[in-house]
């Protein structure tokens, strides 16, 4: 019970200070900041439209970033096998990544039209690269010892891969889904804000509401924006303890 009060009573007591400032600084500039109590009344007041705009968004980090995921772990893998895959392909990826997301959106909705394809794509990529990079990294990080028992055993590259590639790259690989977590809320919510289309989810009705001055709906979007991010990166902590529950490496928080 000590240890676990040890856990909780900080982050409690940094949240209550938290709000109460907020309610400080809300109080006397009502245009700056919304109260807590407005935050509240606005999701209790009309609880459909911040549900149906959540699994919107929920949409395209489901679909967007799962797919950006899977890819970037599957092209690492084929990276790791054949190197001249990354020599070949690694130097436009690079380009891809450092090129603004706010500028590719626009493009993206021109050649795919104004549904959510461009949303999710958006949304993949924001997590394709830590994931790409992890995963590769996971992948090379081999026991050289290890290796050399399973050469000596004459274990086939898809036996090696199987038995002490995979399970030997998968802290580096949480360690890039804790990455990518959060970033697919944010690259959900960055699709929202600059590809046209439907206007639909949490980052949308940011944009709208702001638009509008509605500080209250402005803000309650983003605190579940929040409240998604946290719940993803909890839930990747659980499956990590799960599936690593052989492992004592520190690679992301438990």
């Amino acid at each position: 019970m000590a240890r676990l009060a040890g856990d909780w009573l900080p982050p409690a007591i940094t949240f209550v200070v938290v709000a109460v400032l907020w309610q400080v600084v809300a109080l006397n500039n009502p245009y700056v900041l919304p109260t807590l109590e407005s935050i509240g009344n606005s999701m209790a007041g009309d609880p459909h439209m911040y549900w149906a705009n959540m699994l919107v968004t929920c949409q395209e980090i489901v679909i967007g970033a799962g797919a950006g995921i899977l890819f970037g772990f599957l092209l690492a893998v084929a990276m790791s096998e054949l190197p001249i895959i990354e020599k070949a392909i690694m130097p436009l990826i690079v380009v891809i990544m450092v090129t603004p997301v706010v500028a590719i959106a626009p493009a993206l909705v021109v050649a795919f039209g104004f549904g959510m394809l461009p949303k999710y794509i958006v949304t993949g990529l924001v997590v394709f690269f830590p994931m790409l990079v992890n995963s590769l990294a996971g992948l090379r990080d081999v026991d050289q010892k290890a290796l050399d028992v399973f050469k000596t055993l004459h274990a086939s590259r898809w036996e090696t891969f199987r038995d002490l590639r995979l399970p030997g790259c998968m802290p580096f690989v949480f360690a890039g889904l804790r990455i990518a977590m959060p970033l697919a809320v944010v690259g959900a919510a960055v699709a929202e804000f600059v590809a046209a289309g439907q206007q639909a989810g949490l980052g949308s009705l940011v944009t709208i509401s702001a638009a509008q001055a509605d500080l209250p709906v402005t803000w309650a979007s983003i605190a579940l924006l929040c409240l998604l991010g946290v719940v993803l990166v909890s839930l990747l902590a659980l499956l990590r303890k799960r599936v690593l529950w052989w492992s004592d490496a520190d690679v992301i928080g438990r």
